[in-house]
């Protein structure tokens, strides 16, 4: 055998050269298997309950029905563009989502600077700081119902003792029922736009500060021209995230009014959970849920163009 018949022979029965990836194994298999444990619960328990109350939406599910569910179209939009009561819910929850969300995030500026500063004992301040954010929503409500209540709360006692008169039933009184869940949802939710808040504070460079203040710059315009510019991508977030939470809420304004006096606290979601589990018109309140979860996603939208906006500025 020849040298040249050897070498060929052997080239076709040596080691495999190298593929079109380079040698890589493809590892997109492998990947998907990795993700599908996380990528399960999020389909389950996520996105297949959402797409089941889009469809419930167009049809007549009722509670308690022995014929058929039907399949009724747009009928239950139309009756939602009608609907007085509804749109008054809508109303109240937007006012009480930009009445939370506002003071929310003024109060927790003011403290994330505070816990900000070289303060002693400031580790203890800041775990205080976040103790409402610890505790359940459900807990929440019943301190602060006892907080409110009209014969015995610390509220109306106090200004009993202050001489300030005898006091209100805050919780069932048509012109202060509102302004007093407002209180409740900011103090319950303020903590977490602290944390955030504070965390974008951390993370701005001290140099600019000291030279800042050797430009003879006051606090204001430190706070306007180096401390805002860095937190102010936190801020946006934050704030945009509270105002969904607050849009949404449930068991905090549930377990304090349940919606009262009158329909005062009557939030979106309360009126859709009333008209599917008070009287049973399980696709007249999925039709809600659309209503809400489109308005949402219009305002994320408009957030995430005014980011990409921003982005592109700079």
């Amino acid at each position: 055998m020849t040298l040249a018949n050897a070498t060929v022979r052997s080239g076709r029965h040596g080691p495999p050269g190298p593929s079109r990836t380079g040698g890589r194994p493809d590892r997109g298999a492998g990947t998907w298997f990795l993700v599908l444990p996380a990528l399960i619960p999020i389909l389950v328990l996520s996105v297949g309950p959402l797409l089941y109350g889009i469809a419930l939406a167009f049809t007549d599910a009722q509670s308690g029905r022995t014929r058929a569910t039907q399949w009724i179209g747009t009928l239950n939009f139309q009756d939602l563009l009608h609907d007085g009561l509804f749109w008054e819910s809508f109303r109240i929850g937007l006012v009480w989502a930009v009445g939370v969300t506002v003071p929310q995030f003024v109060l927790a500026l003011g403290l994330a600077l505070l816990l900000n500063e070289n303060l002693r004992m400031r580790w203890l301040a800041r775990a205080l700081a976040i103790i409402p954010w610890a505790m359940p929503e459900v807990v929440v409500g019943i301190m602060w119902r006892l907080v409110y209540n009209p014969d015995a709360g610390i509220l109306n006692e106090t200004i009993r003792d202050l001489g300030l008169g005898d006091g209100r039933d805050w919780l069932t009184g048509l012109a202060t029922a509102l302004p007093a869940v407002i209180v409740v949802g900011v103090w319950s939710g303020m903590p977490q736009t602290t944390v955030a808040l504070l965390a974008g504070l951390q993370n701005t460079p001290h140099e600019l500060h000291e030279a800042a203040a050797l430009d003879g710059a006051g606090a204001w315009r430190r706070f306007r021209t180096v401390t805002w510019p860095a937190i102010r991508p936190v801020a946006l977030s934050i704030t945009a995230l509270n105002f969904i939470w607050n849009f949404n809420s449930f068991a905090l304004v549930y377990v304090l009014t349940s919606g009262g006096p009158g329909g005062r606290t009557r939030l979106p979601m309360l009126f859709a959970y009333e008209e599917a589990f008070r009287y049973g018109q399980f696709g007249y309140a999925a039709a809600m849920g659309c209503a809400m979860v489109a308005v949402i996603s219009v305002l994320l939208a408009v957030y995430l163009a005014g980011r990409l906006r921003g982005g592109e500025d700079r």
